[in-house]
């Protein structure tokens, strides 16, 4: 019979959250591409009678196999090739300052600032801001074999033989990807309409928001490389903003309180197959008569949906979001943007001081093979992928875990070919336990980190107590010079967020009524608004997992997020209804509800804690506004003290 834990030994709900592994699929192609890729570099090596030079490609292609994450094509290239340019500058940068003493510090440091200054972009240039810092630590820590080119061309040849293999399928299913992204959008969206008006409702909004996210991307991303009107993805395009109306009328139905009839989510449900296929046979609708403004609502979205579906030319002139600007004028932006952000700065220093320590520590004490410190510290300090407290943690238990499985694979099996069999069975664990959390990437990359490190060391299993010593002090360095000492810790990153993303609301409830609203705009605020709280709700669960007081501040806030959510919902549904019939609603009701916003944002701005907020909002009770006005006082409730 079992026994639940007593009082004093329950673990406590931060260190629960960390550990508990979260539910992904497993990407089989992925986990086949990684076993070749990892494991035929070194095979190609020992053939040749260079296993140095082998496992320096397999070194390369570990890079490649964190970085294939997407499932368009395109994206691929992204995610994979531009990482690897800045891993070829950084393993020259730090093979030139290898041996150099105080200038291999310097640079190596100078290297973590741009690093740390990158990853406030975008996801590409955060990995490839990773690469570039790792690739260095390497190159300034490790004597790398040949000439001090070879070491760059043999880790990016590594990384491109992944996006090889992730190719080799393009010409026969170019498009596929993201026509598969956005039938799966038309889907979710069908699930959500059968769950309105009952509490899975909640849950499976936030699904269809990312999944919204994800073909968006996907769509866009393609849309880049094409400088003229491709038909396919003009299709594309204007059947991922079909959706987008009924996704606007969800909140009306849910706001009824009863479920719709079968027949509309099945409608949208063949509506999903008809994309993913391609037909353009028109789809035999057999929807129930509306019975009210709502259901007028999302009949027309569904039949609107419906003839763009199956349009095999429509009309390129519906962009409502915009075409993307030329990779030139995005890259300066980018760059402009961060060289102008204090937050981009003050990480970039962030990193840099702790690279810098970690630096100065082995050149001063003797620690051999000491690139394990920053390279543990660089992993740890990446602040898009989650609390730096967590990461320490979890690197610290899955380093644990994996050196037991390197101490044995390191005793047991003899050097040699027998490496290749061992890769081939490590290599594939690495996307297999990535998306279950951190500690279990932590722990599928540490063995063959170790195994590719042995064959140009050979040093057997006196690795294993050094690596563990290092990760420990490289984790100990995050935690004190890169958390503890920065009291900002997760309010600046999302409590001013969250202010911005209420600020946003007010414009949003501005922006949907009134005759002289462009609707081009309104589409872009919306679509924005979801894309911002979804982030923003991602970043609150990460700081759920940190100990307290930060995880209980969290705790206290997250409800406010959610309230913001309920608010734009009930502001996407009272326009729904007004697009039905219903009345606008007054220029004063849209005027009072934007300022108690606004001043609920400056509110958040001023405070980390709770504060007193007026909640006398008051207006028409028969106005489609009625709604907006409970959940603008629910949210400004939530943020009064109790």
């Amino acid at each position: 019979m079992s026994r639940a834990f007593p009082v004093g030994l329950t673990p406590p709900d931060w260190l629960v959250r960390n550990l508990t592994p979260q539910r992904a699929p497993v990407n089989r192609p992925a986990v086949a591409r990684a076993a070749v890729a990892m494991a035929l570099p070194l095979a190609v090596g020992l053939a040749c009678g260079q296993p140095a030079y082998g496992a320096l490609a397999s070194m390369g292609a570990l890079s490649g196999v964190i970085g294939d994450t997407a499932d368009a094509y395109r994206m691929r290239i992204f995610n994979i090739a531009v990482p690897q340019l800045f891993g070829a500058v950084g393993v020259t940068i730090g093979a030139l300052a290898f041996g150099h003493g105080w200038i291999a510090v310097a640079a190596v440091t100078g290297v973590a600032l741009v690093s740390g200054m990158m990853s406030s972009i975008g996801a590409v240039a955060s990995v490839g801001g990773l690469l570039l810092l790792l690739n260095c630590v390497i190159g300034a820590g490790l004597p790398l074999p040949g000439s001090w080119w070879l070491a760059p061309v043999l880790l990016s040849g590594g990384g491109l033989l992944v996006l090889l293999l992730a190719l080799l399928a393009w010409p026969l299913r170019s498009g596929v990807p993201e026509r598969a992204a956005v039938a799966d959008t038309y889907r979710k969206v069908g699930d959500l309409l059968a769950v309105s008006g009952t509490d899975a409702y909640e849950d499976l909004r936030l699904t269809v928001t990312r999944s919204l996210n994800d073909s968006y991307d996907a769509v866009l991303a393609r849309r880049v490389f094409h400088h003229g009107r491709s038909p396919d993805l003009v299709r594309l395009l204007a059947q991922l903003n079909a959706v987008t109306p009924v996704v606007e009328s969800a909140p009306a139905a849910h706001q009824r309180g009863e479920r719709l009839p079968a027949a509309i989510p099945a409608a949208v449900h063949l509506l999903a197959e008809a994309v993913e296929t391609g037909s353009t046979t028109p789809v035999e609708l057999r929807l129930p008569a509306p019975a009210d403004e709502t259901g007028r609502s999302v009949d027309h979205a569904v039949r609107h949906a419906a003839g763009v579906v199956t349009d095999a030319s429509p009309d390129p002139l519906d962009d409502r979001l915009g075409r993307p600007a030329t990779l030139r004028v995005r890259t300066a932006r980018a760059a402009r943007g961060v060289l102008m952000s204090a937050a981009s700065w003050r990480y970039g220093i962030r990193l840099a001081l702790c690279i810098g320590l970690a630096q100065i520590l082995v050149s001063t004490v003797a620690v051999p093979r000491s690139y394990w410190v920053a390279l543990t510290i660089t992993f740890v300090m990446k602040p898009d992928f989650g609390s730096v407290f967590s990461r320490a943690l979890l690197r610290a238990l899955g380093t644990v875990a994996g050196l037991v499985v390197a101490a044995a694979v390191l005793t047991v099996v003899p050097r040699g070919w027998a490496d290749v069999g061992v890769i081939l069975l490590l290599a594939p664990l690495i996307p297999a336990l990535t998306p279950r959390g951190y500690g279990y990437q932590t722990a599928a990359i540490t063995p063959v980190i170790l195994l590719l490190s042995d064959i140009l060391n050979h040093q057997g299993t006196g690795l294993v107590v050094p690596r563990l010593v290092d990760s420990l002090v490289g984790c100990a360095i995050a935690l004190v010079a890169g958390y503890l000492l920065w009291p900002e810790s997760w309010h600046a990153r999302v409590g001013d967020r969250l202010a911005d993303a209420v600020a946003d609301t007010a414009e949003y409830v501005e922006l949907a009524f009134g005759g002289l609203a462009d609707p081009a705009a309104r589409a872009r605020s919306r679509r924005r608004l979801y894309r911002d709280l979804s982030s923003i709700r991602t970043e609150f669960q990460r700081a759920l997992t940190e100990p307290p007081p930060n995880g209980r501040r969290a705790a206290a806030w997250m409800p406010l997020v959610v309230a913001v959510e309920r608010i734009v919902d009930a502001t996407t549904a009272a326009r729904v209804r007004v697009r039905g019939g219903s009345a606008e609603p007054s220029a004063d009701e849209i005027t009072t509800i934007a300022r108690q916003l606004r001043e609920l944002s400056d509110g958040l701005r001023a405070s980390d804690v709770l504060v007193a907020v007026r909640t006398d909002l008051s207006g028409p009770s028969g106005s489609v506004l009625e709604p907006v006005r409970q959940e603008v006082a629910a949210a400004r409730t939530i943020a009064s003290p109790h």
